[in-house]
């Protein structure tokens, strides 16, 4: 459990995610960590985000006040975890 709390650490660090929760750096095309926008994104999978990438799904919709929901998770190197962000249900725009 340690484990996977270092490495949630370290992409908060390398996502610039505060205290808080919100991320502060903008990614917007593809790189070497999440490419999306406000409708949802990708990951690049590594079996070193197992059991991680919800949180980092979720935290990259909370820039928009958004739910997330992993669509799909490819566990082969090199392939991608995709999410959607999601609106609240009781929120009214």
């Amino acid at each position: 459990m340690a484990g996977k709390s270092l490495i949630v650490g370290a992409l908060a660090m390398l996502l610039g995610i505060g205290s808080t929760g919100a991320v502060l750096a903008s990614f917007t095309g593809p790189g070497p960590w999440i490419t999306g926008n406000n409708t949802g994104g990708i990951i690049p999978y590594s079996p070193d985000l197992e059991g991680v990438y919800e949180k980092i799904a979720q935290d990259y919709c909370a820039r928009w006040r958004r739910l997330s929901h992993i669509t799909s998770v490819h566990r082969v190197y090199g392939d991608y975890i995709s999410f959607v962000c999601i609106d609240k249900p009781w929120m009214i725009h």
